[in-house]
């Protein structure tokens, strides 16, 4: 596939990293001639130094042979007016563009291909929204992702001593919940992967991904932990674009407190948000925390621009008694050497952000992407098309198709219902199938079993 990527910022550099290692042809295009050079250098890529929404720039990059145009500046209006320009003038097929402000989200059908040519908005603040809400809604998850439009979910939890099936077979858990329609798909203990069976233990501390229902999440968790109550008590730490939009999602279902440093941008969001509580002032100053309460909070999360003053403010706020402390950490470095004892989750805004794009990305009919684990995995949903005569999977029981290994089968919805899988489960047109992928790189050899026809 032809991937033009306008912006060498954090969410372009991580797309291309994601992009590059699959076999595509990307161009990158920055005003950066310095940072584009150090792409050229890590990348098999081309580069173009320009404007990104510029039509010489975008006909220098290849727009008139692009397959996917991604505009992922910093400035919403120059993504906007690249699209328009590759649409116009390029006739891009696909075009996607990343739009922070919300005001731009209050005028239904603003995106469209009559108004703004753009086939799909990606709004980074929104998708951090909806993923700590669903945190919210699930006391202890580290991530909670949805497919077949909200009809299985899919969690990953620690596992901890007082969990009812910590210790035992992964088949005990099958006995213990009978009705249930859930799936472990896959453990890391140690922060190395292992395929589940029937016979495999789960221990204190292992990471658990499972699949279910999302009313059958909370009875899953209690198997493998106790039961946390009800988080009711909340501050967030910053009051940027993402800690407004948060504070409004959430003020009306919680006791919300926003702390902001900036007094001006403060008073602003004060007056924007109905029953939440702002206050000015520094997020990392442990008297102010102590002042508010922290060792009283559900969840203090640090999501400021600045990823320094949310891993410490965290590490204070866990360290002061916060029952939970998340931090949003934008350098994938950083990521992997917080230490978990001191901060309970970070969240990464580009993983999140890579797996709204990837479903537009893969190929065949992809219906959901969540990247895991730092992007080496992947849990996909898959709609399987075609009949036995053209298809590798269709009308083939599941213990006979030449899945790779590392790839678990985790469900499978058929007219809105959620089946058992079982060895003998017979996948039909039409079907939802949803699958962990333990190695990214195994993902072009799924795209290919699921493509119908065999000359594919």
């Amino acid at each position: 596939m032809k991937i033009i990527i306008l912006g060498a910022g954090q969410v372009g550099v991580s797309l291309l990293a994601s992009l590059s290692s699959e076999k595509n042809d990307i161009v990158m295009v920055d005003m950066r001639g310095d940072l584009l050079d150090t792409l050229q250098d890590r990348f098999d890529i081309r580069t173009v130094q320009g404007n990104a929404a510029h039509p010489t720039v975008l006909q220098h990059a290849g727009a008139h042979e692009a397959d996917l145009l991604i505009a992922a500046t910093s400035d919403d209006e120059t993504n906007m007016l690249a699209c328009q320009m590759a649409d116009l003038l390029f006739k891009v097929p696909k075009k996607i563009a990343r739009v922070r402000a919300i005001e731009y989200f209050m005028f239904p059908g603003l995106f469209s291909p009559e108004t703004i040519p753009i086939d799909y908005v990606i709004s980074p603040e929104q998708i951090i929204t909806q993923f700590i809400q669903r945190l919210l809604e699930y006391p202890g998850a580290n991530q909670v992702h949805d497919f077949a439009e909200g009809k299985v979910r899919m969690a990953s939890v620690k596992a901890l001593r007082g969990g009812l099936i910590v210790g035992r077979e992964v088949r005990e858990l099958q006995q213990h919940i009978p009705n249930f329609h859930v799936r472990i798909a896959a453990i890391f203990r140690n922060g190395q992967p292992i395929v589940p069976n029937g016979n495999t233990i789960i221990n204190h501390d292992d990471e658990v991904f499972f699949l279910a229902s999302s009313e059958e999440i909370k009875g899953v968790m209690a198997e493998l932990r106790k039961t946390e109550r009800p988080y009711k008590k909340l501050i967030f730490a910053g009051g940027g674009h993402l800690g407004k939009r948060v504070a409004l999602a959430l003020e009306h279902d919680y006791q919300v407190k926003v702390i902001e440093r900036n007094p001006l941008r403060a008073k602003k969001i004060a007056g924007q948000l109905d029953k939440a509580t702002v206050l000015v002032g520094d997020a990392s100053d442990k008297e102010l925390l102590l002042s508010e309460n922290v060792d009283s909070v559900d969840v203090f999360c640090a999501i400021t621009n600045n990823d320094e003053v949310n891993i410490l403010s965290a590490m204070l706020a866990k360290r002061l008694g916060a029952r939970r402390a998340i931090c949003l950490v934008n350098n994938d470095a950083y990521s992997d050497i917080v230490d978990t004892s001191h901060v309970d989750l970070v969240i990464s805004p580009q993983q999140a952000t890579i797996s709204a794009l990837l479903r537009y990305i893969r190929r065949g009919d992809i219906a959901q992407v969540h990247s895991l684990r730092h992007g080496s995995s992947e849990a996909i949903e898959v709609i399987a098309h075609g009949s036995a005569e053209d298809s590798k999977v269709i009308g083939v029981p599941l213990k006979e198709i030449e899945m790779p290994e590392g790839v678990v089968m985790g469900a499978l919805v058929r007219d809105d219902e959620v089946l058992h899988i079982h060895h003998d489960t017979v996948i039909e047109d039409g079907d939802h199938v949803i699958m962990f992928v333990l190695d990214k790189k195994l993902i072009p050899a799924v795209e290919r079993l699921f493509q119908s026809g065999f000359s594919n």
